[in-house]
């Protein structure tokens, strides 16, 4: 059994490598865009502010996170990964049932493949459209927080899939 913390810029691959994992190894995903998405769109009518939402969504996804732990089944955490609180909790859930725990980021640092990927995808509510500049691009992909004393693996998605899924596979039976 293994907690996945998957990391990454809005539109690096995180959540199409997340769907291949769970197929391969059925493990539970919890998507923070669906879930923060639902949550701002049943308050359509109420003015919560987007980081409002975001909190109650990463509080719903934890404890989803911790009850899918607790029955045994493998979890993938499909978010991007900026605040090193994330990691902490990651890890700290995964000790609570002694699962392993991982991480992989999906590194792109090609803006206009970004960009590119935001425009061409069907977006939910929650995420962005586009990359506000090349200054926050380079500030948020310098940005994501990974474990300081645990093995993480980093992946060019900018190559297809298929180069490194078995990579990321025999990374999560380790």
């Amino acid at each position: 059994m293994f907690f996945l913390q998957m990391s990454g810029f809005p539109g690096s691959g995180k959540s199409t490598l997340s769907r291949i994992i769970a197929k391969s190894t059925d493990a539970i995903i919890i998507d923070h865009d669906i879930v923060k998405s639902a949550i701002l769109k049943s308050l359509e009518t109420t003015q919560i502010e987007a980081n409002a939402a975001g909190k109650v969504a990463y509080d719903i996804e934890w404890s989803l996170i911790d009850f899918h732990l607790s029955e045994g089944h493998s979890v993938i955490l499909d978010s991007p990964c900026f605040y090193s609180e994330m990691v902490e909790r990651g890890v700290k859930v995964s000790e609570k049932h002694h699962a392993n725990y991982k991480y992989v980021e999906c590194y792109l640092n090609d803006i206009e493949e970004i960009q590119k990927r935001l425009k061409n995808r069907t977006r939910m509510i929650s995420q962005i459209h586009q990359v506000a500049s090349e200054e926050a691009f380079e500030k948020w992909v310098g940005n994501s927080k990974r474990p300081l004393d645990l093995e993480c693996l980093r992946v060019d998605s900018g190559k297809p899939l298929d180069s490194y899924i078995d990579e990321v596979l025999s990374y999560l039976h380790k």
